[in-house]
């Protein structure tokens, strides 16, 4: 409570010190969405952080029905910061209440993660999980979609795409050529990286909010394709941050002209956006994953953590890559994890040990899998709850694979288990094998079955009754 008082005062000697006109209140939806809005800063009072402000849950998505549409935000004044991009605004992420009970809400993605970071300590194994994602995303110059019942297009402009090699410079001269080849945008200096600049601006607008950045970088793809790395923190926090990061690639880009996308697999034919998951359990301010004589140096109890993540792969994909285009991505040949394997070093396994370092601190697990749709707080929560079901089942991950597994023979390659080959895949898994994130009443079956019903309604179904172009290439004339 103390602490607290103390972070009401900072609030309060913020918006004084910073003339802040308007608070902004931010939360997630069920699919991974911000959501927020607005109320003068002369209505912010310290009741407000305990009586919070009442909204529409009917109108969010995965929340309630119209006929229990009221809901309470309570701000947290830890997760504060000044948004530079509405005037003397001052941003908080909120919890969801419901206003009879006064008790969190259970469809609450944030609240989902809070209470698996509790049920990892109430568990003994650890004190906390530290986790450092990496959301690689797309900066285009612009993009075009449609569809109705006789026609469908999507179109992608970018300036820096092989593809637009024929066009103008935007100065008007000719042509210069200066651009990432297909599968060849991993790291070229400009003028082929065309991008420095704007990531240069992200990274300002990040650290003046908050966040913690190691480094950026353009990524494998043509077309834009970027990565931003954070330094990793407590999971909760994390996803805070993740849902911010996103928030400020989006708005950035725009102030540029242009659109960032976040999209698994926007490109045919080149790399998709993956967001690899670095995790390390600590204790007693310990890395309890660091073993110097074992595997890669992992103890044992990061071995079993690998376990419950590769054991419950399957139904982990429907949250940790919950679109029908996630799948576009999850395909060999792309740098994508489909082989459900681990090994050090090794780019083509579900789970990789990054040897860069020997710092105990630095040690951890790398799982390759998720991509940046997800809800980062269902997303967490999940691969926390399959970890921590492994350890305490010892579920013994196997013996590693360090070989390149896209260039295995056909009989070898048969023996190693894959991701799912489709959201409606996933979702299946997910119904079929979710005891592991019920422990500690983390995720609820309310929220399982509406997630399931909600993917199968609005996106799986929808997205197979619709005729593609290139489904009349191929059948056109048939």
């Amino acid at each position: 409570m103390a602490q607290q008082q103390i972070q009401l005062s900072e609030i309060f000697k913020r918006i004084d010190e910073e003339k802040i006109q308007f608070i902004d209140l931010k939360f997630t939806d069920m699919p991974g969405m911000w959501q927020h809005f607005t109320v003068p800063a002369t209505e912010l009072k310290e009741g407000s952080f305990e009586s919070g402000f009442g909204f529409d849950g009917s109108s969010i998505r995965g929340f309630q029905e119209i006929d229990e549409s009221d809901m309470l935000i309570i701000p947290d004044p830890a997760a504060a910061f000044i948004d530079p991009f509405s005037s003397k605004t001052l941003s908080m992420i909120g919890s969801i209440r419901d206003p009879i009970t006064k008790g969190p809400y259970s469809r609450d993605p944030r609240y989902v993660a809070q209470k698996a970071a509790q049920h990892l300590k109430d568990s003994g194994i650890a004190d906390a999980a530290y986790f450092g994602p990496e959301a690689e995303f797309f900066i285009f110059d612009g993009i075009r979609f449609g569809q109705n019942e006789n026609s469908s297009f999507h179109q992608i402009d970018s300036f820096e795409g092989i593809w637009d090699s024929r066009k103008k410079e935007p100065n008007g001269i000719g042509n210069l050529g200066h651009r990432p080849r297909f599968k060849e945008g991993y790291f070229p200096v400009p003028p082929v990286d065309k991008l420095q600049d704007i990531r240069n601006d992200i990274v300002r607008e990040m650290t003046q909010a908050g966040i913690a950045i190691e480094c950026h970088h353009h990524e494998v793809a043509t077309a834009g394709q970027c990565e931003i790395d954070m330094r990793f923190g407590d999971m909760v926090k994390m996803a805070d941050q993740l849902m911010l990061y996103k928030f400020m690639v989006k708005n950035v880009a725009a102030r540029h002209g242009k659109a960032a996308s976040f999209m698994p697999k926007p490109l045919f034919n080149d790399n998709g956006s993956g967001m690899h998951c670095h995790q390390s359990l600590w204790k007693d301010e310990k890395n309890i994953f660091v073993e110097k004589d074992g595997y890669a140096g992992l103890s044992g109890t990061a071995l079993y953590y690998i376990g419950g993540l590769l054991h419950h792969a399957p139904a982990l994909c429907a949250l940790i890559a919950p679109t029908t285009n996630s799948y576009r991505r999850l395909v060999p040949g792309f740098e994508a994890p489909v082989n459900l394997v681990y090994s050090k070093r090794n780019r083509s396994a579900a789970v990789r040990i990054p040897m860069y370092s020997g710092d105990d601190n630095a040690k951890r697990i790398e799982f390759r899998t998720p991509d940046p749709s997800c809800n980062p707080y269902l997303a967490f929560a999940a691969m926390l709850m399959a970890g921590i079901d492994g350890i305490k089942r010892k579920i013994h991950p196997g013996e590693p694979v360090d070989e390149n597994l896209y260039e295995l023979p056909p009989e070898r390659a048969a023996t190693i288990a894959s991701v799912p080959g489709s959201l409606k895949e996933s979702l299946q898994a997910l119904k079929d094998d979710h005891e592991f994130l019920l422990q500690g009443d983390v995720f609820t079956r309310d929220l399982i079955d509406m997630w399931i019903s909600y993917k199968m309604a609005r996106e799986v179904n929808p997205v197979s009754l619709r005729p593609t172009p290139y489904e009349f290439h191929l059948y056109h004339d048939v």
